[in-house]
Order: C-alpha cells, then structure tokens, then sequence
C-alpha cells in the first residue's frame, strides 16, 4: 500500500505529491506522519492511499511514524484543500496548515494528562491495620482521603499529605496510579440562566424557511432584532437531527458573549475556535470537534475549518464585515469557504447581517440568495434617535472640544440619569501623528511608509503596521523646533477628556492596545455590564453585536474617518459602522439617542444612516458602482508585489503588466480597468509595495487563472506576489 504525502514544506519546489510506502506505519488517508525527506526526517500530510505507484519500488521509503492517534483531515477538508488551492493559488501545504491547530506542528502541544491516585479494590474492605502499621500515619492518612473522595490528582495528595507515603503506597499495590486526559476548556468562568425564549412569529418564520429546505438565505435584520435567538433555535433543530454547526462571528471580542449565551443553550456540546486562545485550549477544543464530542463551533474567522461532519448548517453573523477575508497568507474569503461547506453538506448558509454587504444584497435581489428580513426590533422597540451635528459650525462658534455641545449635554443628561454611553472612535492611540509646526517634517516609521501614532500613558510613538517603537518627540530632528503638533485624536485622548468632564464617574477603553491580554475583552466587557463602569470608549470592536440594556447614549466623536479613503467601499462601510455603533444605543425598555459629529453633514451615507434605510442606500451605491464598474458589477483582481529592493519590485511588477496587459487587449468589453501603480502604502515592515488593479468584467475566473500562471512565473527569491480577489483592504 502506498500513501499520496504532502510534506510540511511552504516552498513551491516541493509543493506536490510524494510516494512513500505505508508499511508497518498504520497511517490512514488523512494522517499526520513523519517521512524521510533528503537527510531528515519531516512532517507531512496522507491526502490518499493507493494500491500501486507508477514510481520503481525500489526507491519508495517508508513512512517513518503516524503521529495522531486517529486521522486529522476527513474527506471534506481534502475536498476543500483542493478547492482553495485552485480558487485562491495557494500551495497545498499552506491549504493544510489552515486545518490543525498551529502549536500542532512539530509536536509543540498535545494532550494535557494528569495522574490520580485511587485504591486497589482488592484493599478496600481489609483492616487497614493489617497492611499499614500505626505508626505510618500519613499512609493511613492517604487510605482515608481516597477511601473518602474515590479518587484524587497525585499532584494534590503530594502537597496536601505525603510524596513519600503515596510511593510506599503505590510499590506495594495498595494505591494504583492512572493516567487520565484533562481539557484545557476556555472561558470556564462564563456562567448565567438560559433565558427562555420564545421566538416572535417573524422570527419562527425566518427559523422555519432556513430549516426546511437547504439553500443560501441573507438574513437582513435590524439591530436588535433577535438574529442570534434565530441562528440558535435553527442550530438547535439540527442538533436534534443528529447533525452539526458552525456559527461564525467577526470580532474575538464577540465570542465570550455569543459563547455563553450557546453554552448556556447547548451545554458541552459547543466547542470554541479563535487565535487569542491558549494553544492548549484551541488544540483541546479542536480536538473535541474532531471526535464529535462538541457538535457545534462557535468562532472568529478560522472557525470555518471546524473539523465537523454532518454539518447541518452554517451561519455567518456580521456578513459584511473585512475580518472574514484573510489579508496574509494564505488569503482566502471565509464566505466563499463556507459556500464551499454548504455544497458539500448539503446544508443551509445563513448570512447575517444589519448592514450586509453590496455583493450579498445585489445576489439577494437577482436570486442568488434567499432573501430574509427582520425588520423590526423585538416587542417593536424603536431605534434610536440619531441626531448630526455639523463639526465645523461647532468650530466656527468657537467651540475647539472633541466633543459637541450637542454630545457633552447629551452625556451630562445620561449620567445623571443613572445610565450608560459608549463613545466611539475608530482610531486607537492618543494621537495620529507628530508634526513640527515650524518645518512640517512628521515622524514615520523608517521601515513603513506611514506617520507613528503617539501614546501618551506609554509616552512613546508606534507603528500600528510592524509595531516599530520610537521615543516620543520634544523638538523636531529636522530644525530643532520645540513645536510639536498632535494629531487627529485617538481613543486614549478621547478616554482622558471625558475622566477630566466627569471625575466622578469610571471610563473604560477598549481597543487593541487594551485588550492584548487574553482575557481583556471579556474582562472590560464584563465590568461594563454589571455596571461598574458608565462610559465604554472605543473602536470598532465595540460597535457590533454587543447588548447593554442600560446604554441609551452612543456618541461617534469622527463619523467622517472611513468616508474619505481612496476604497470604492469607503461609503458603504461609513453606513455599516454608523448603523451598527447606533444599535448599541436603547436595546431594552430605554430609549436611545446617537450623537453623530461629521464635517460633511450633507453627504448622501448620513440621510441614509440617520433614517436606518438600507435599501435606498443600496439603491444610490448600486447606481455608483454599475457606473463606475466596481463589484458586484466587476471582480477587482489586485496584484501584489513587494521586495525589500525597490528597483527589484519594480522590475517584477513590469514584467507581470507586460504579459497581463495583451490579455485585457485582445479582450476589451471584459477589462474596464487596468493600471500598475505603486501601492496607497509604498513601503510597509521594509518592504517597497507596488501593485496591478484590474476590474473585470466578463469570463473573470478565465482571466484570473491566466493572471495567476503570470504571476507564478514571476515570482523569486527576490520578490514576493500576491494574488487578491476583491480584497477588502487596497492600501
């Protein structure tokens, strides 16, 4: 028998499949196995098994060792491997490292054993006197606890009794030692009731349609309108069904919340998926999805390579947001993943959102999609009221505050009131950059092409693109000016004017300076439920899916900081993150308000978001974007190219553009663009970045293939390229 191995190599002159012998091995397709490979001996993956090779035999080796106690990657991943390799171009290996837990590789986690000690049978009901004497007090000591307990951790009866004692017992048979599996189980502190919830009749037919026949749905439901009850009463129709789910959320700060509310619902049978995890804790939950002891995965954007089968039904909470597509390698859409799963399952995709995406609403609209809606809160409670207020007549009236008089008053009435804000602003740090007034020179990082955020509590300036750290500035290098100016503000700013505004009351900050520690975003978010702090400051990892009953205040300090980046999305997710903070604001009996600071008052995304009207807001952007030939109208294809040698980049992007341009020019009507250009960002971790753009048209999958093969042929030593498709982020 021989098996079809990829070795754990990310090099593309060894990323393809090679015969080895199964031998005494017992590997299985889908095996983890060790395999000589040159003068070493490497890791590698079984992706199938065959009874013949077309190589001699004689120069076949054996596998050396399986290194699981059973297969890691069932027949769906191996489909999917294959999928994504082709889809996104992406070696095998990379593909196959997305599918064990990282720490896995190399043997660097693995089953956490603890010893226990417990009493021979054969001991229990003979006189202790008669095989330990009375003057061997801590035997006897052990005999009673264990006689007492059962059983208990070796560990706890050496501090607690005697180490000495509990080997005399052990050497001579009266105490056995055995050895027992211990989960590493994340956030164990998450507790509370199952609230029990009866579905609203919209809410039952929304359940109703995704259980009933399996297909593709685009739930649109407005803040507050119960979408999670609805995605657990259909994960729970499935669990009776014998079958399995995903649930996918886009921040890590969400997964505390949504897992508690499903362990409360589902008990054990939940398991969690994300990068902030321990790595003993990913590897053990991961493995319980592998055995079919967890049935359901809850999780950030990996949590799609869940090792489930059977699966019943995948659901995409917060469709629209960037976090569900990888921007390093290997990139990859975890929508597209999920449509993937859901073919292959036979299984119902639920999309979800408040604000979904363009692309999702445009396949909804022409049938791609089910279209389902949610259009109310629950017990019709009403959105918020979301007052505009124009910054540069704030400014005109001489009023130079971060804040509005509009918001200060509003937060003065909240406080008083006994309530809560949540003040929002998508930029962490106390201030975007440094400048001397005298010069203009602005302190960048010296191996990325952007200005240093300065932060004041650690009074330092830092790259938020390499973590680069630099001293802050007392006089400019340039021309020794002592006139330094701060930029535009950030959430730790923003935190130290409301503590001067209200010295009596507690601030919190949420960003990812603050919740770097593993269990800062349950430990912030926690605090601000139970009341122990009334104003929560920060970005936009506050914005969605959290639910505070006794917030009825957001302010958002800079509605304008995503409206005017060079991304054709810029509108589309200035309307996102305004609708979705707002719905942060009156989610209970309390009715909310939402302060918006703009300095563009009059574009067309603050009519739309102040009214909650997505669908005149597709409208307008969808007229735009047929115009202009952006998506869902084109497929925008990015190619990426960096080197730490500029004149090498260069060299490169020419000899991509020279061979990609005959392609748009033996077919015009299916290009409406194509460009070579330096990237928005020219030099990021020092590495210069130039960049192709197409929008395609017509016959894209056709094209993209072609511009891969291009690509490949490109590549070397000296240059790294990359292949994006609709990338969420341009610069």
């Amino acid at each position: 028998m021989f098996a079809e191995v990829i070795v754990d190599i990310s090099n593309s002159e060894v990323d393809r499949i090679f015969d080895y012998s199964v031998g005494d091995s017992g590997a299985q397709k889908g095996s983890r196995v060790k395999v000589p490979f040159g003068n070493r001996t490497i890791e590698g993956y079984v992706i199938d098994l065959k009874e013949t090779s077309e190589l001699n035999p004689a120069k076949i080796k054996d596998i050396a060792e399986t290194l699981d106690d059973m297969p890691v990657i069932g027949e769906e991943m191996l489909s999917l491997m294959r999928f994504m390799a082709e889809k996104y171009n992406l070696r095998l290996v990379d593909v196959l490292r997305l599918f064990i837990p990282s720490q896995m590789r190399g043997g660097r986690v693995k089953e956490l054993t603890k010893q226990y000690a417990r009493l021979n049978p054969d001991f229990e009901n003979v006189p202790v006197e008669e095989f330990i004497r009375p003057s061997a007090k801590s035997q006897a000591e052990i005999y009673e606890h264990l006689k007492t307990v059962g059983k208990d951790s070796t560990t706890e009866i050496n501090k607690n009794f005697s180490a000495a004692a509990l080997r005399n017992l052990t050497m001579r048979g009266i105490v056995l030692i055995e050895s027992a599996e211990v989960k590493r189980t994340p956030y164990k502190f998450l507790s509370g009731n199952d609230k029990k919830v009866v579905l609203t009749e919209a809410q039952r037919a929304v359940a109703d349609a995704i259980c009933e026949k399996s297909d593709t749905y685009l739930l649109h439901g407005v803040t507050g309108s119960g979408k999670t009850e609805v995605y657990m009463d259909c994960i729970s129709r499935m669990l009776e069904k014998g079958k399995t789910a995903i649930m996918l959320v886009p921040e890590i700060s969400l997964t505390p919340q949504v897992l508690k509310n499903f362990r409360l619902r589902f008990g054990e049978n939940v398991a969690l998926l994300h990068s902030a995890l321990s790595a003993g804790e990913r590897f053990d939950e991961w493995r319980r999805l592998l055995k079919g002891e967890a049935k359901v995965c809850v999780g950030a954007r990996s949590a799609i390579f869940a090792p489930l089968k059977n699966v019943g039904v995948i659901i995409v909470d917060e469709e629209h947001d960037n976090s569900y597509v990888s921007e390093s390698n290997p990139r990859y859409s975890a929508l597209r993943v999920a449509a993937f799963r859901r073919e292959y399952n036979g299984c119902s995709l639920v999309l979800g959102s408040a604000t979904p995406s363009i692309e999702s609403y445009y396949n909804a609209k022409i049938g791609e999609y089910k279209l389902l809606e949610l259009p109310e809160r629950i017990n019709k409670r009403a959105l918020p009221q979301i007052s505009v207020v124009n910054m540069c007549s704030e400014i005109y009236d001489g009023n130079n505050s971060l804040f509005s008089r509009r918001l200060e008053s509003e937060l003065h009435e909240c406080m008083d009131g006994g309530n809560q804000a949540i003040i929002f602003i998508n930029r962490r740090g106390y201030s975007s950059f440094m400048m001397c007034r005298s010069c203009g020179y602005v302190a960048k990082c010296t191996d990325c092409d952007v200005s240093l955020v300065y932060h004041r509590e650690e009074n330092v300036l830092k790259c938020h693109y390499c973590g680069n750290r630099y001293a802050a500035l007392d006089i400019c290098p340039q021309c020794k000016s002592p006139h330094i100016k701060q930029g535009y503000v950030g959430t730790e700013r923003v935190k130290e004017q409301l503590e001067k505004m209200f010295p009596d009351k507690t601030v919190l900050r949420m960003d990812n300076d603050t919740t770097r520690g593993k269990d800062a975003h349950t430990e912030i978010l926690s605090k601000f439920a139970k009341k122990e702090a009334d104003i929560l400051v920060g970005t936009q990892m506050i914005a969605k899916g959290h639910d505070f009953p006794d917030v009825t205040l957001v302010g958002i300090v800079d509605a304008d900081m995503s409206l005017h980046f060079s991304d054709y999305r810029s509108a589309e997710r200035t309307f996102q993150l305004i609708t979705q903070v707002s719905g942060r604001a009156g989610r209970d009996k309390k009715t909310g308000k939402v302060v918006l600071q703009t300095y563009t008052p009059n574009h067309y995304v603050y009519k739309y978001a102040v009214n909650n009207d997505y669908k005149s807001f597709f409208d307008k952007e969808c007229n735009l974007r047929e115009v202009t030939k952006y998506p869902p109208f084109s497929t925008v294809v990015r190619v990426l190219v960096s080197s730490q040698s500029e004149s090498d980049a260069m060299d490169a992007l020419k000899n991509i553009f020279d061979r990609v341009k005959p392609l748009a020019e033996s077919d015009k009507s299916a290009f409406a663009y194509l460009g070579a250009m330096r990237s928005p960002l020219k030099r990021i971790q020092n590495k210069f970045r130039v960049q192709i753009l197409a929008r395609i048209t017509e016959n894209a999958d056709k094209y993209i293939s072609e511009i891969y093969g291009i690509v490949n042929d490109a590549e070397n030593s000296k240059v790294s390229c990359f292949v994006e498709i609709n990338p969420a982020n341009l610069s």
